[in-house]
This record gives C-alpha cells, structure tokens and sequence, in this order.
C-alpha cells in the first residue's frame, strides 16, 4: 500500500506547488513576489524566478529591488545557456546602472555569455568579435578586477579562434593553388595579416611555414621574368622561418623548399 500511496503524495504535492505559484503570478504584492523570485532563484528554478523577474523589473522600477531583479534576471538566462539574452539583458543592467552594485559582474558576464556563444572557426566571426569588444571594454572599466586573468584569458581564446579563422582561410587559398586566379598571393597575404594582427599568437609556426610554401609555388609557376625575383623571396622567408623556428617539424620541408629555390637561383 505504501508504494502505491507515493506516487499519489509527489503528485499531490506538485499540483499544491503549481497551485501556489498560479496564485503567486496572480498576487499584487510585489515584495512578497520580490521574495519568492529570490527564493526560485537561489534554488535554481530559474524559469519561474525569471517570469516574477521580468515583471519586477518594470514594476519596481527605481528602487534597489528592480536594480537587483535585473541582474538576476540575466543570471537567470545566463544559468540556463540562453547567452544571447543573457548578455543582452547584463548591457541593459549596466547602461541602466553604470555604478550599481553589480555592474561590475554585468560587464564581466555580459562578456562571458557572448564567449560561450561564439561559433567554431571555420563559422562567421561576427559573434566572436562582439565578444572580444564586451571583455576588452570589462578591463578597461575594471582593470583591477579579480575576474581579470580569465577576462584575459577568454580574450586570448577568442584571438586564438580568429587567427584559426584566418589560418583556415589561407589555407584554403593554398589548397586551390591556381584555380580560378592566383590563389598562392592570396594565401601569402591572408597569412601575412594574420601574423600581423596577431603577433603572439601560438600560430605563428603554421602560418609561417604556410607562407613560404605559397611563396615557393607563387615562384614556381610565375612567368619567366618574375621568378627570379620571387625565388629570392622565397629563399628570404626561408631564412626568417629557419631563425624563428630552428627546430621546427616543418624544418625537413623548409630545407627542401631552400633546395630547390637555390637551384633555380644556380647558387
């Protein structure tokens, strides 16, 4: 009789639940509602608490209560990986409250919910860079900030993942060698950029060594009166590869590419 009595007692006590959240919805007391999204919130139904949240923050508006509403209403999107709104909603708070008692979280989450919702590389970057702009703008405000090291470091990751964007992209330029154009250029200064914009970035062995194989087939299948001149490039990079990188995994293929160059060059 007990175990068939349980299942009865959970659904009585789910429908009291239900019954006593459709009253709250329902109420007019706000500070009692302020309470109880507080209370959903610190449990972690954070449906429930965003639904009372949302109305509070109109509701309440000017006071502590709808200052502190706002901002756990972005928690509350942030918990359950609705980052868009989430992010969307910490601007709000700290364009509302740009001295609050949170603003300082608001702009570290608002750029944290816009990092954990950035594509792979090989998707468009539009989110990635509004991502970086919101963190960047976090350690301007705050550069004393304990949230600074990993404000620094998704920084990075997101910098990472546009220079494997570019990398990808110069790649791909290789790949097509000369097919429909001079494909080999393309790669050279798609790579060249990447190098540039990002100088510390931990790629700068792959888009090297993606440079001076692009330079060696740009020369290879120039015409006659430029391959010279772009041998001797190629034969430059190699050696501004080889001081970068003089145990490089690639250093077996540079000294081919030297090889060759030379030969032509009849040196």
């Amino acid at each position: 009789m007990k175990k068939i009595a349980l299942p009865f007692l959970f659904l009585a006590l789910l429908l009291s639940a239900c019954s006593d959240y459709n009253k709250l919805l329902k109420s007019t007391d706000y500070d009692y509602k302020y309470e109880a999204a507080k209370s959903y919130f610190a449990k972690g139904q954070y449906s429930r608490a965003s639904y009372l949240l949302n109305e509070l923050i109109t509701i309440m508006k000017g006071t502590d209560k709808a200052e502190e509403s706002l901002y756990m209403l972005g928690m509350c999107y942030y918990n359950t990986k609705d980052y868009q709104t989430a992010a969307q909603t910490f601007t709000q708070y700290y364009q509302v409250y740009p001295h609050g008692t949170y603003t300082e979280l608001a702009r570290f989450h608002a750029g944290k919910a816009l990092y954990l919702d950035t594509p792979e590389p090989r998707l468009d970057q539009t989110a990635t860079y509004a991502a970086i702009q919101q963190l960047q703008m976090f350690l301007e405000y705050f550069p004393e900030s304990h949230l600074k090291e990993e404000a620094q470091q998704m920084t990075f990751t997101l910098q990472d993942k546009l220079v494997m964007k570019e990398y990808l992209s110069a790649k791909l330029y290789y790949n097509l060698g000369n097919y429909m154009g001079n494909n080999y250029q393309s790669c050279v200064i798609t790579a060249q950029n990447a190098l540039k914009d990002y100088p510390y970035t931990n790629m700068r062995e792959e888009l090297s060594i993606l440079i001076l194989k692009a330079k060696y087939e740009l020369a290879y299948y120039s015409v006659e009166e430029k391959k010279l001149e772009r041998y001797r490039e190629t034969v430059d990079e190699y050696y501004a590869f080889k001081n970068e990188f003089p145990e490089s995994k690639h250093l077996k293929e540079a000294d081919l590419i030297f090889s060759k160059s030379k030969t032509v060059l009849g040196e």
